[in-house]
């Protein structure tokens, strides 16, 4: 599927034989490449705006702040935004992230703690976000209402949803679950007058928003990011099928989705529908410091930004740390993030001796997040495939960092290649190569024209492809567009 007549097409990687031009500082004091300006608006369809419900799974997320600031960037673009969480965003201290459904379950049930961080640009959409429970008499009226007026629409998208996603316990009865409230969503948003779904994961939002088409007929898209995507497939197919486009972070995803749905990543005039659709940051926000400075003190400040589970891999950054310290190197590093494995990694630190080197600060707000990565020398995303199919996509985080003027080392993992241009915008090592991430950040202690380079070389690339107010242009069109059709 091609882009909508007068929209170019942006953030899909360089054209074959291209070169990317990287502005360098002047010397130690040097500026920075600056953002561009934003992206003008395209006119709006004969009949006013386009009005699109973002569906996504728990709204408001710390984690997920890609979602948050992508619906911003989208009104922006003068598109209406509802929001339709599939649950509330609680803050309970139970981390959901690869954790089982029992977990999950039990998690819905814990009482949310005090003290709950969100972010502060998140309170408008959440003081009008369309929370639903599970089940109540409005809920219970909108079946009765499909089922006397449209029958077949409602028993055949509930049998597609159980058909497709038998044999995967999890999408199962989650669809099950979900599905009465998404029957009652889909009523409300044919009385508002949405004229698209747009749903951020290829799980159950995507589920959801397959079931709102069918009732409704009102188009879908929805956004594969990482483990949405890789951890299972049940019903992706169906979803691929009858969605509007599909957009995915990398090409390495598209590859994945172009595989595995075969015909069916094809729309009905045979133009391919899998677009791909950088995640995109405010290169505003993230930001270097108007000049670059030597570390006075010789020591490599090394952040690393992530939820505390397996999939991110900081076991192996927390070795690597250790190995540098046995040759000398004096590295400092600074773990943000809370998650399921945090007690382990506190075992892991003091059983290495890196009590006074390896600290773990917890949760952070965006605007602390940026103000942490224009401080540090490298930003480190040491992630890895995990035995039940987990992987990223390409971290935000990772974005974050190179906008911010730090230097990048991360995992030849999934799309994360395509950001991280190995030697060019950054240093890549093998998933779970503990050496490997040591060797790459003695390079940079030790050569600070390399650091240099390199963070010039990822803020151009942010500012190419990864910027926020561009890529949202693009999916606003995309929206436009599919909506019209």
């Amino acid at each position: 599927m091609g882009p909508p007549v007068g929209l170019a097409p942006v953030a899909n990687g360089r054209s074959p034989g291209s070169a990317l031009v990287l502005p360098e500082p002047d010397g130690l004091t040097g500026r920075w490449p600056a953002p561009r300006a934003p992206a003008a608006r395209y006119d709006e369809p004969a009949g006013g705006a386009v009005r699109v419900a973002y569906l996504m799974s728990r709204f408001p997320k710390l984690t997920e702040t890609f979602v948050l600031f992508e619906m911003l960037a989208v009104e922006a673009q003068g598109v209406a935004v509802d929001v339709y969480p599939l649950l509330r965003g609680r803050d309970t201290g139970v981390h959901t992230e690869g954790a089982s459904v029992w977990t999950k379950l039990v998690e819905r049930f814990r009482t949310p703690r005090a003290g709950g961080v969100m972010h502060g640009e998140a309170a408008p959409l959440v003081a009008r976000a369309r929370y639903q429970p599970a089940l109540s008499l409005p809920i219970l009226k909108s079946q009765l209402f499909y089922l006397w007026h449209r029958p077949r629409a409602y028993l055949g998208a509930l049998g597609t949803l159980l058909r497709a996603t038998w044999g995967s316990r999890r999408f199962f009865l989650g669809g099950l679950a979900l599905f009465p409230k998404t029957v009652h969503n889909a009523r409300r948003m044919a009385a508002d007058g949405v004229s698209h779904v747009h749903a951020h994961f290829a799980s159950h939002p995507a589920a959801a928003a397959f079931v709102i088409h069918r009732l409704t007929g009102i188009s879908f898209s929805f956004t594969a990011h990482g483990s949405d995507l890789h951890v299972d497939r049940h019903m992706l197919r169906e979803k691929v099928a009858a969605a509007a486009f599909v957009a995915t972070v990398s090409r390495f995803n598209k590859r994945v989705i172009d595989t595995a749905c075969g015909a069916g990543a094809l729309g009905a005039d045979g133009r391919d529908k899998v677009v791909v659709v950088r995640s995109g940051v405010d290169t505003g926000v993230f930001r270097p410091e108007a000049s670059i400075e030597p570390t006075a003190d010789g020591v490599l400040t090394v952040l690393c930004v992530g939820t505390l589970y397996e999939v991110k891999g900081h076991r192996y950054l927390i070795e690597a740390c250790r190995l540098l310290a046995e040759r000398g190197v004096d590295v400092r590093c600074q773990l943000v993030g809370e998650g399921a494995y945090e007690a382990r990694l506190r075992a892991q630190i003091a059983e290495a001796g890196l009590g006074d080197r390896v600290l773990l600060l917890g949760r952070r707000t965006r605007d602390e997040i940026a103000a942490l990565l224009r401080a540090a020398d490298v930003l480190v995303v040491p992630s890895v495939p995990t035995t039940d199919g987990r992987r990223e996509g390409i971290p935000v985080v990772l974005i974050e960092a190179m906008a911010s003027g730090a230097a990048v080392v991360a995992s030849d993992l999934s799309g994360i290649p395509e950001l991280v241009i190995d030697g060019e915008t950054g240093l890549l090592a093998a998933p779970r190569d503990a050496a490997g991430l040591a060797g790459a950040l003695g390079r940079l202690a030790a050569d600070h024209a390399l650091r240099r380079r390199l963070a010039a070389a990822g803020r151009a690339k942010v500012l190419a492809e990864f910027d926020i107010d561009h890529n949202a242009a693009t999916l606003a069109g995309y929206f436009r567009h599919g909506a019209a059709a």
